[in-house]
């Protein structure tokens, strides 16, 4: 086994599970950090228009983002208990055609992105002071993903073989490069949204370039060499079978999330709400990315634990992940139920903006109670390949209570930006509740991938 190699189906849980998911919880507290910065930056420079166009360009972005997140999910399950059975050919294959499928995919996204740039920003009622910003923002973006597909493809495939501090190291270097980037182009060279999406697509392509060069150094499994790509017929159908569900639930919340906004953008044309909504969204990450961090590392860990036959410990890394994402969720709520506008004055000292951003979150912070309930579940049911039931309950969630909450309370009962921001937590609430009934059916406890 390599120095890029964990077993994690050995040892003590807790401990095993703190050193894995540790780098996990602080790779997704920079990228909050500097996604965070991102919007700092673009608000102290270039205004809340600008922040709008950030906002909305990137909830775009992040509908084909979670696309390749689904399907590099359910790499990191496979190669994990690959990895859990010592089956060095399947793990091979499975890399290999893992990158394949993303290469190819990203062409075609980054054609289809191109495109309907225009239409989707008419679709989800983009305000008129904004769209500039948004379509440029959204236009580099989609030229570079590339990039986006492979950077979350490279991070999966090395949590998948039990290595979290890679990923973190690397997402450090794009946090750096994103940030003085945008300093350069945004602050100096007053490039605005546009500026903010190149920082973002460069950091990634650095970070890409720079794993690449370090994993054929370390001469790992995959040697990236162009005999080395191609689609492993069994691999893609299982890829497919696995990842698919996982980046249907995600492109679903994603869907869910652009309902919210275009929601947003009804209630308040002048683009105050749309960025007000945005700066909170930075804010949300540290709420409840630990929370999926915690549960991307419960379901690498699980998956080789299922891998070797070793059930019970991946329940118990489950209870574990769970109550540690709890206590940071709820540290973050708190914080910003007593602090809302102090926190949202680092993005931008408007009044109306903070105003906004203070009631929505007050609404929407709810949800960081339930999110890390949901996601310890969730990262169990992966770990053992019932990516099916987490795709119907994902759906259930964002599709038939998020949106028509945000809807009701917001439109319909014209409670305003508090209305809107209780879709959220209603919609986990329900996921909770659907995957703690799932939990205790014991119907996940059947390895959906490797028999044992």
């Amino acid at each position: 086994m390599s120095s890029i190699e964990t077993n994690l189906s050995k040892g003590s849980v807790p401990k095993q599970l703190m050193k894995f998911a540790l780098p996990f919880i602080i790779s997704n507290l920079v990228q909050s950090l500097y996604s965070v910065a991102d919007m700092v930056i673009v608000g102290q420079f270039a205004g809340k228009i600008s922040m709008s166009g950030v906002n909305i360009g990137s909830q775009v972005t992040m509908l084909v983002t979670n696309l390749v997140i689904g399907l590099a999910a359910g790499a990191t399950v496979l190669i994990g208990q690959y990895l859990g059975a010592d089956d060095r050919k399947s793990l091979k294959d499975t890399i290999g055609t893992l990158l394949t499928l993303l290469l190819v995919s990203s062409v075609a996204v980054t054609a289809v992105m191109v495109c309907l740039r225009v239409p989707i920003l008419n679709l989800i009622q983009t305000p008129a002071p904004s769209f500039g910003e948004a379509k440029s923002y959204l236009t580099v973006t989609a030229l570079g993903t590339v990039f986006i597909f492979m950077y979350n493809a490279l991070s999966a495939i090395l949590r998948g073989m039990g290595d979290s501090k890679r990923p973190l190291y690397f997402v450090c270097i794009a946090a750096v490069v994103n940030v003085v980037l945008d300093l350069i182009l945004v602050g100096l060279f007053d490039m605005a949204a546009f500026g903010a999406g190149l920082a973002t697509i460069a950091s990634q392509a650095v970070s890409v370039v720079l794993c690449i060069v370090y994993l054929r150094k370390r001469k790992f499994i995959f040697d990236f060499n162009l005999r080395s790509f191609g689609f492993n017929k069994d691999k893609t159908k299982l890829l497919v079978r696995i990842g698919l569900p996982m980046s249907a639930q995600n492109i679903c919340t994603s869907i869910s999330f652009l309902f919210l906004t275009t929601i947003v953008n009804m209630l308040d044309p002048t683009a105050t709400a749309s960025a007000a909504v945005g700066a909170v969204g930075k804010l949300n990450g540290f709420g409840v990315l630990p929370a999926f961090a915690m549960s991307n590392a419960i379901s690498a860990m699980s998956a080789q634990n299922f891998g070797a036959g070793e059930q019970e410990r991946a329940v118990k890394t489950m209870k574990i992940g769970t109550a540690i994402s709890f206590g940071i969720s709820f540290a973050v709520f708190m914080l910003v139920r007593f602090f809302p506008a102090p926190l949202l004055r680092l993005f931008a000292n408007d009044a109306e903006l903070i105003d906004a951003g203070v009631v929505y979150i007050r609404s929407f912070s709810f949800d960081y109670l339930f999110v890390p309930l949901m996601s310890g579940l969730n990262g169990l049911f992966i770990g053992s390949g019932h990516t099916t039931f987490s795709l119907i309950n994902g759906m259930t969630s964002a599709i038939l209570v998020r949106i028509p909450t945000c809807y009701l309370f917001g439109i319909v009962l014209d409670m305003g930006l508090p209305g809107v921001g209780l879709g959220a937590p209603c919609a986990s609430f329900v996921a909770f509740a659907i995957g703690l009934i799932y939990y205790l059916s014991g119907k996940w406890k059947t390895n959906k991938i490797i028999r044992t």
